[in-house]
C-alpha cells in the first residue's frame, strides 16, 4: 500500500482524560471546541479532551455535586488504542483513517474509519474476522439488510454496506460510540443506506433484517440468542466470545433451527460464530 497523505499525525497529541463517579446530568456539557467526548461505562464516566481541561471539569464538580473526580490521566492518542491507527487490510477491505489514507489494489473495498476515543480501531482478532464472515457471506449469498447490534466504531455495518447490503441498522448503548459511528457512516458517503442509533439490543432485536450481526459483551449476547426475534434472522455472525463463553451460546444454539456454517478461533481464546438460521 502506498501512503497518499502526507499528513500522518493523528487527531490529537495528548489526550486528557478524566475519569469521574457518577454520571453528568447534562449529557452535552458545553466544555469548548477541546472536548472530544463523554464515555459511561457502567456507574463511571471518562471525559476526553485535547487540551488540559481542570477548570471546566472543577466548574463541572461545582454544578453536579454528586460527582466525584476519582482520577486524571494524560497520554498519547495512540497509546489509548494500544497500537498505532494506521491503515491495515482485511480480506479486501482496506481500512484507514483519515489522516493516514492510502492507495490500495485494484479489487480493494476502501472503508474511512476514525476511531476517535471509542474501542474498535479494527485490528482486535474478533473484528477481523467479523470482517471475513462479511465478506465471505455476501459474496455467496443475496444479503440486502443488515442489523448491527454493538456497532462501536460503526466499521462492521459499514463493511456490510460496502458488500451491498441497502438497508442497515447499527445499535449502541453508548453515546460516544453511537456518535462515532455515525460520523464514520458519513466520511463513508452511506447515509442513504446505514442508520445509526442509541440505544439497547433489546430494543431493536425485532429490526427485520437479512444478518444479525453482534460483536457483543456475552452476559447480553446469551440474552439475544434466548430471544424469539433472533430466530426471526437468516443469518448471524457473532463474535466477541471467549471460549467457555463460545461453549454455552453454541450448546444453546444446537437446541434451535440454527446451523453454524464456520467458525473462527484466534489464539484459541476469542471465538466467531458465522450461521444460518431455519
Amino acid at each position: 500500500m502506498a501512503q497518499q497523505s502526507a499528513n500522518g499525525l493523528a487527531p490529537y497529541d495528548q489526550l486528557y482524560i478524566y475519569y469521574l463517579e457518577g454520571h453528568l446530568r447534562e449529557k452535552n456539557s458545553a466544555f469548548g471546541s477541546c472536548f472530544i467526548g463523554n464515555w459511561e461505562e457502567g456507574e463511571t464516566s471518562f471525559l476526553f479532551f485535547s487540551a488540559p481541561a481542570d477548570d471546566a471539569v472543577d466548574q463541572l464538580l461545582g454544578q453536579e455535586p454528586h460527582l466525584i473526580l476519582a482520577d486524571r490521566f494524560v497520554m498519547p492518542y495512540d497509546e489509548w488504542h494500544g497500537d498505532p491507527v494506521e491503515p491495515f487490510a482485511a480480506g479486501r477491505f482496506l481500512i484507514m483513517p483519515p489522516w493516514r489514507q492510502v492507495a490500495g489494489e485494484p479489487g480493494d473495498i476502501p472503508v474511512m474509519l476514525h476511531p476517535g476515543v471509542v474501542f474498535g480501531a479494527g485490528t482486535h482478532p474478533t473484528t477481523r474476522d467479523c470482517l471475513e464472515a462479511i465478506e465471505g457471506l455476501c459474496n455467496t449469498e443475496s444479503i440486502d439488510s443488515c442489523l448491527d447490534l454493538g456497532t462501536g466504531t460503526g466499521l462492521l455495518v459499514i463493511a456490510a454496506a460496502c458488500c451491498g447490503c441497502r438497508r442497515n441498522l447499527a445499535v449502541d448503548l453508548n453515546f460516544l460510540a453511537a456518535k462515532t459511528a455515525h460520523g464514520n457512516v458519513r466520511l463513508n458517503n452511506l447515509e442513504d443506506r446505514i442508520s445509526v442509533v442509541c440505544g439497547s439490543a433489546y430494543d431493536f432485536l425485532d429490526q427485520p433484517a437479512d444478518l444479525l450481526i453482534a460483536n457483543i459483551h456475552y452476559d447480553v449476547m446469551q440474552d439475544l440468542v434466548a430471544r424469539p426475534a433472533f430466530f426471526d434472522k437468516k443469518w448471524f455472525i457473532l463474535s466477541g466470545l471467549l471460549r467457555s463463553e463460545a461453549v454455552k451460546v453454541e450448546a444453546a444454539l444446537s437446541r434451535q433451527p440454527v446451523s453454524i456454517i464456520k467458525k473462527w478461533v484466534q489464539n484459541g481464546i476469542w471465538h466467531t460464530f458465522l450461521g444460518r438460521i431455519g
